[in-house]
């Protein structure tokens, strides 16, 4: 018999991106990079988003230990005064 505890509902591409207030395409390219870990289901290939995987990819994002494009320095930093 399955456990409700190992089996969790999985959160959209929707889902996903209001809780990082991100547009959904990112989270999609996010994913299609690797960047963001997802799982593929149905014949269409839709994307569904483990809550744990999202929380590590938070977790790892504080951390420093991973960056996305928009979340190193500014262009305005390099440009001469």
């Amino acid at each position: 018999m399955v456990d409700d505890r190992q089996v969790r509902p999985m959160l959209t591409v929707r889902e996903v991106s209001e809780l990082l207030h991100i547009h959904a395409n990112t989270v999609r390219r996010w994913s299609d990079r690797g960047i963001l870990r997802s799982y593929r289901i149905a014949r269409r290939g839709d994307r569904r988003f483990r809550r744990e995987d999202v929380a590590r990819f938070l977790a790892e994002l504080n951390d420093g230990r991973i960056q996305t494009p928009g979340t190193g320095p500014s262009v305005n930093q390099w440009r001469e005064p």
